[in-house]
């Protein structure tokens, strides 16, 4: 009988969720979405100890910034279910809130002879791995250990049984099978085989918690919840045997989920997985969102630094991920219709900054006048600059707007002037906030200017020819746009035979303030004739003429 596809990503809050982990997700949900079925989140919680407050909302906030939206799991406001209903059957969907089920698993597996009960204290262990490693032996708890420790298959049963009652330090662990070879099929790694003579005796539940292990939590969650396929990290492909093992000895085999182990995200300049001091080091974010720590200590994530959400999926699809064509830019939807588990190559994925970097610019571009605008206005309010709907707007609060939309003296500008500044420099940003460092002189005038540039280019053989085309500019009678001024500006200039760079450099330093900016007629056909003549006045008293 054919399944629904459903498939989960199960984080542990332990922590800020890292962008490897939102590409598990990511590649998860597009596997559910592509086949018509369901992506579930479900919250590992199992480990106490590692448990940290604040890290489960942040998971799902950060997965919800990506459009990453479960189907079960997690409700309308981004709260992780606890009770049961038609949309979310199998809650609730924290393991902590469902103790009671594993222990019963776990007792389970003891009863059929696949598991026991473990009563070694941490000292007793330490002891015989200390032992054995003066020996030149490795310790592991398993086939040739078990026998010669402290638990139920080594003592009688009128010694251990009650041990269970009046100890909370034990736990149950896994009986791994003796010589065995275990064969398993993964859907990116192919065919694997070990041999059990290799492998522990996994400790799956704790009495001091009554929590289980993800071990044992992981398998009766994926059975419960239908999980049809699993698809995790690598770090996961040695417990594989294991989790075969235990999905045999409950007797789900049939209903076993089929596994697929994602290769790691590494460093951009070498080998080992990428982690949080490398973004520190050298200078890019590794977790989707901000993270404030207990301590304070705050680490980058990809919104906060002005990542458009589609960037980042698309930044992480395409880290493990080939799609077999040359197409590198995709839509949510267009991911989805493309995705397969056949091109996740098996290889590590080596990130790359400037790539990231790309893929914003890439999407700004196509981002709409309207939405870039609202999106810079806070940036621009943040320097204390106040933006209306309409000139009209600012009249009645007292201002004198020029015809361009800007009240340079009183700090207001029209939205209407924002949009003309971003459509013209919105193929030169990576973010957004890149426009204010592109071109802060359409907003505010210069204060000062560049020594090196005001040297180079305000020299009398220039200037006394600037002057004269500021005249020109002045007195123009045309139209003030761009398009109208511009061609009778060069035709004035080369008609009088003067040098084209060396006048144009004068009139970029008093409105800019150094050398880079954009071109003299984009800038005082924006700025307005009234501010052109302040900035010319303001050079002059400045430097001299």
């Amino acid at each position: 009988m054919e399944r629904k596809t459903r498939v989960r990503f199960a984080p542990s809050p332990t922590g800020p969720l890292h962008m490897g982990g939102v590409r598990t997700a990511l590649y998860n949900y597009l596997f559910a979405k592509q086949h018509g079925g369901d992506f579930i989140i479900r919250i590992e919680d199992t480990d106490s100890q590692r448990f940290v407050p604040g890290a489960e909302k942040y998971i799902i906030e950060a997965l919800n910034w990506c459009g990453i939206v479960p189907d079960e799991g997690v409700d309308a406001d981004g709260n992780v279910v606890e009770t049961a209903s038609e949309r979310h059957p199998h809650a609730p969907y924290r393991q902590s809130q469902r103790k009671p089920i594993y222990r019963q698993y776990a007792e389970q597996l003891v009863e059929g002879g696949f598991a026991y009960y473990a009563f070694d204290t941490a000292e007793e262990l330490g002891a015989k791995r200390a032992e054995m490693e003066a020996a030149g032996q490795t310790f592991i708890y398993g086939q040739t250990t078990r026998m010669g420790l402290r638990n139920s298959l080594s003592m009688p049963e009128e010694e251990w049984r009650p041990l269970l009652e009046s100890r909370t330090d034990w736990t149950i662990r896994f009986k791994m099978p003796e010589n065995r070879v275990v064969k398993m099929d993964d859907l990116i790694r192919g065919h694997v085989e070990v041999n059990t003579s290799t492998l522990d005796d996994k400790v799956l539940w704790k009495r001091a918690d009554e929590l289980p292990t993800y071990h044992l939590a992981n398998i009766v969650d994926d059975h419960l919840m239908e999980i049809t396929e699993v698809i995790r990290g690598e770090e996961w492909l040695p417990s594989l045997p294991l989790h075969y093992l235990l999905y045999e000895a409950f007797g789900w085999t049939e209903t076993q989920p089929r596994f697929a182990h994602l290769s790691l995200l590494l460093k951009p300049d070498g080998k080992g997985k990428l982690s949080k001091r490398d973004g520190d080091r050298l200078g890019f974010p590794v977790f989707p969102l901000k993270w404030v720590n207990a301590e304070g200590e705050v680490s980058r994530g990809y919104r906060e630094d002005g990542y458009f959400p589609e960037a980042f999926v698309n930044l992480l699809a395409m880290l493990g991920w080939n799609p077999g064509t040359e197409q590198e830019l995709f839509s949510l939807e267009e991911l989805i219709g493309a995705f397969s588990l056949e091109r996740v190559i098996k290889s590590g994925a080596r990130f790359n900054a400037d790539k990231a970097k790309w893929y914003n610019k890439e999407y700004l571009r196509t981002k709409s006048v309207e939405e870039l605008t609202a999106l810079y206005i806070p940036v621009l309010e943040s320097h204390g600059l106040q933006i209306v709907d309409c000139p009209a707007c600012a009249l009645t609060a007292g201002s004198e707007m020029t015809v361009s939309g800007a009240d340079f003296e009183n700090r207001i500008f029209s939205r209407q002037y924002v949009e003309r500044i971003v459509a013209l420099i919105q193929e030169r940003a990576t973010f957004v906030a890149d426009f204010w460092d592109i071109a802060p002189y359409l907003f505010v005038a210069p204060s000062s200017f560049v020594e090196k540039d005001a040297a180079k280019f305000w020299k009398e053989e220039n200037y006394t020819l600037a002057l004269q085309v500021a005249g020109f500019i002045l007195n123009f009678e045309g139209e003030f746009t761009k398009e109208a001024l511009e061609g009778p500006l060069e035709e004035y200039i080369r008609g009088n035979e003067w040098p084209m760079g060396k006048v144009m450099n004068c009139l970029r330093l008093a409105m800019v303030g150094g050398s880079n900016g954009l071109g003299i007629a984009d800038i005082v056909t924006l700025i307005g004739k009234k501010e052109f003549a302040k900035r010319i006045d303001f050079i002059k008293a400045t430097l001299g003429c």
